[in-house]
């Protein structure tokens, strides 16, 4: 509940609890606020239970975590009728962004030799690094009225 909470903003926090609620009364305050936690997680559960015997026997398998997306997809692609695993296990991220990497930066020696009659006289390599243009010396840079 309270990952994201680093020591020092803890201490911070500690403090202002003392300093707002005082040390005599803070330990009340403290008991007051785990019980109001504690009856939430009771009722919570006594409302999921409630539910999942008014949806009857044919929604046995419901979880209340599938209604989250995440899960439910999750859940979908796990799934063994689908045969998804197979297709994820035969696609490897990592090689598929190498052979890309080396399509564009031309290493790849099939893809070279194919594109060199369209590349023309750089032997089959395409610069494709952004050079930048050096404005001749009676160009002006454009003049945008909206901007100034």
């Amino acid at each position: 509940m309270f990952n994201d909470i680093g020591p020092l903003e803890l201490v911070t926090l500690i403090v202002l609890a003392v300093l707002v609620f005082g040390p005599d009364k803070l330990p009340k305050v403290i008991q007051d606020v785990t019980r109001t936690i504690r009856k939430i997680r009771e009722f919570s559960e006594s409302a999921k239970h409630d539910i999942r015997e008014e949806l009857g026997p044919e929604f046995k398998d419901f979880e209340f975590e599938d209604l989250n997306p995440k899960a439910f997809i999750r859940k979908q692609l796990d799934n063994e009728d689908l045969g998804l695993k197979e297709i994820r296990n035969g696609f490897d991220l990592k090689k598929e962004m190498a052979e890309v990497t080396d399509a564009v930066h031309s290493r790849d020696s099939d893809w070279s030799s194919s594109s060199s009659g369209a590349a023309g006289s750089s032997g089959g390599r395409i610069d494709m690094t952004k050079k930048p243009e050096t404005p001749d010396r009676d160009d002006r840079p454009p003049f945008d009225a909206d901007a100034t």
